[in-house]
Parts: C-alpha cells; sequence; structure tokens
C-alpha cells in the first residue's frame, strides 16, 4: 500500500513540475522577435527543443521577460512571457 502511494505522490510531483510546449505558443507583441513574422535568419547550430531568453522594455514601458522554443523546421515559438512593471529606484 505505501509502494502504491508513494508511486502516485512522485506522478503527481512530476506532473506539476513538468511544462507543457505542446501548445501553438504565445502571440508576439511589439517588440518580441517573431512580432513581425519568423526571422530570417535560421539557428541552424541549436537543437530542436532548445529555449532561450530574450528581455525587452515593452511600448508601455514594462519590462518583457520572454522564453522562446526553436522548433524541429527551426522557427521559433514563444512558451513562456512575464510583463512586469519597471520600478525606478528614488
Amino acid at each position: 500500500m505505501n509502494k502504491a502511494l508513494a508511486l502516485i505522490s512522485v506522478l503527481a510531483f512530476i506532473g506539476c513540475t513538468t511544462k507543457d510546449f505542446s501548445s501553438p505558443g504565445l502571440d508576439p507583441i511589439p517588440g518580441s522577435i517573431t512580432y513581425r513574422g519568423q526571422p530570417r535568419t535560421k539557428l541552424t547550430k541549436s537543437p530542436p527543443g532548445s529555449t532561450f531568453p530574450h528581455n525587452f522594455i515593452d511600448e508601455w514601458g514594462q519590462q518583457v521577460d520572454e522564453t522562446y522554443m526553436i522548433q524541429p523546421d527551426k522557427s521559433l515559438k514563444i512558451v513562456h512571457r512575464e510583463i512586469r512593471p519597471i520600478r525606478l529606484n528614488r
């Protein structure tokens, strides 16, 4: 009984910590790498499934942190975005 409970706990933990990147991705916003379509240059040496960050200030003055995933055809998909206001220390 304890082994079954431990297995269920482990599976529940894995389900909570894994990210699902199978969705079509987020829509690009002004400042996103893919805002006006996919970039002309391809990331030929980067393996599909790898991710990289992109940070910028949007048109409303907010800090935007995006994570892109390289697709099998070498196109980019936005898999995560966090937007937060910029705090100025005065």
